[in-house]
């Protein structure tokens, strides 16, 4: 088993101002310890030995540096995926095997989920109090979900119209060794969806984390090594994404890339797949539609349009960040989103009273009022927030928009805050003519329909363009139930036997008889 640096004998966590005194005694002394990546089952510095700061979105402040990971640790990595898949352990490791370890890793996840809840919180930002009961436990369930599919991914027979002398079936195998890059919004739940289906699957990896949220990932790294994964199989980085990510989604031993994030970077990893014709799945951005009708709960309908918005502080592909409601209720909703709004405790991820935490980064605070700034330019009525919250940090007010049209900034393009932008439909448009105003962006990755009428519900839900419709609800997830999307939100799914298909290749088998 692999072995990780200790935390240098001189530094206390009392004398780093990056750690939240709230800190657990397990995750503070991770936090503080000399961070390494995995590659071929050993725990390194980059080959440069050059690193890069982790800061703490609550206050700016430096909770730890580091590797910067670049082409040389990349090649490292994937040659040694290269090896645990063609030659290694992995290659003949039995899929009841595969399914053991990866239940075993999801035992012991399980058992350190108030040290991961944690150091999700101080390094990205959100409540711990989310972390705790969300990201923690649902990354759990997806490798004990996975796990039960290592045994599973079967091929079938097929009767061919030349006759009986024949026999043809199929066989589903795995695709190889996956470049998989992950995002800061939720990054282990990120790194859980990814790994769950390529090692159930057979395949071998190489990740690489995101450079603003790698400390859930490196900790999960050391659970992959005591849980007992041969060495190669699952290899880790930290590191930018043009000396780092770019070299891996290039690299012409990998056979697959699978990549979290915005369209803008999807569409150069496409690019860069073009060399050796990579497969490439991709999960992207969103501008995802919330239509209230006016027979809705409205009770429901606005608190779950607020949660919808207002969740993870915005920061999710699938947010309802474009608001439609009924003309005769449009006020209501409004005022009572904004009230909502108003009333969100803002504050360090570690305070457990906290329900609005950071943005994740100095960068996406200043993308995000950018944004802000651009809807006053534009005109855009503020009902709630609108501006920064706390002279320390990367904190934006809960902010909800009217008076928006398209073609302004805030409604076409993806904010990535906690931002939404309210527009009314009147009673003389049809459900035709709502769906296309829901429809009109250039995403399709979710939507939500608040009504009473199942009828209305169902229609609706055919007529958006888009990889997942919530009714009543928004943003609920589950292992099995399958998440992509439509349009420039990306190729292929992730979740549930759908990604099952990300990760295997069918080959076709003819006798004659």
């Amino acid at each position: 088993m692999a072995t990780f640096a200790a935390p240098p004998a001189d530094l206390h966590p009392s004398d780093n101002p990056g750690l939240d005194p709230r800190l657990g005694v397990a995750a503070a002394a991770f936090a503080n310890s000399r961070h390494q990546m995995l590659i071929d089952g050993q725990f390194v510095a980059s080959t440069s030995g050059k690193t890069f700061p982790v800061f703490n979105p609550a206050n700016g402040e430096v909770i730890c540096e580091v590797p910067e990971g670049d082409s040389q640790d990349v090649d490292k990595a994937v040659h040694a995926a290269r090896r645990a898949f063609d030659s290694g352990p992995w290659h003949t490791m039995s899929p009841s095997g595969r399914g053991q370890l990866l239940w075993k890793l999801a035992d012991l996840l399980e058992k350190h989920t108030d040290e991961f809840a944690e150091l999700e919180s101080l390094d990205n930002g959100k409540p711990v109090s989310v972390a705790r009961v969300a990201d923690v436990p649902l990354a759990v369930d997806l490798f004990r979900y996975m796990a039960g599919w290592a045994t599973k991914t079967m091929g079938s027979t097929i009767p061919l119209s030349a006759g009986p002398d024949f026999l043809s079936y199929t066989v589903r195998e795995p695709i190889g060794v996956v470049a998989q890059i992950i995002p800061w919004n939720f990054p282990l739940l990120m790194a859980a969806w990814k790994l769950g289906p390529a090692l159930a699957t057979g395949c071998t990896v190489v990740m690489k984390l995101a450079e603003q949220t790698p400390l859930t990932g490196l900790r999960l790294a050391q659970l992959i090594t005591e849980a007992g994964f041969p060495n190669g199989v699952v290899n880790i980085l930290t590191g930018f994404g043009e000396p780092c990510g770019a070299p891996l989604a290039a690299h012409d031993l990998v056979d697959k890339v699978a990549f979290t994030g915005s369209t803008e970077v999807g569409k150069l990893i496409a690019k860069a797949a073009t060399g050796n014709l990579k497969k490439v799945t991709l999960e992207l951005g969103g501008k995802s539609p919330a239509i209230i009708f006016p027979d809705a709960d409205m009770d429901a309908a606005i608190a779950g349009a607020a949660s919808a918005i207002f969740f993870n502080q915005g920061q999710c592909c699938c947010a309802g960040s474009r608001l439609f409601a009924h003309e005769s209720v449009f006020d209501q909703v409004v005022e009572g989103m904004s009230s909502i709004a108003g009333k969100i405790k803002m504050g360090a991820g570690l305070d457990p009273l906290t329900e609005c935490g950071p943005l994740v980064s100095e960068e996406q605070f200043d993308r995000v009022t950018g944004f802000l700034k651009s809807g006053r330019e534009q005109g855009a009525k503020f009902g709630a927030g609108g501006g920064r919250h706390s002279d320390r940090g990367y904190f934006v007010q809960p902010t909800v928009l009217s008076e928006v049209r398209p073609g302004m900034k805030v409604v076409d393009e993806e904010i990535f805050g906690p931002v939404v932008v309210a527009q009314k439909f009147s009673t003389d448009a049809d459900l035709d003519k709502l769906a296309m105003q829901a429809n009109d962006t250039i995403y399709g990755l979710a939507a939500s329909v608040w009504t009473k009428d199942l009828s209305a519900a169902h229609k609706m839900a055919r007529r958006i363009k888009a990889g997942t419709v919530w009714i009543n609800c928004h943003n609920v997830f589950d292992a099995a139930l399958p998440f992509g999307g439509y349009k420039q939100s990306g190729w292929g799914r992730e979740m549930g036997a759908e990604v099952l298909n990300n990760y295997t290749e069918v080959k076709a088998v003819t006798i004659k008889l």
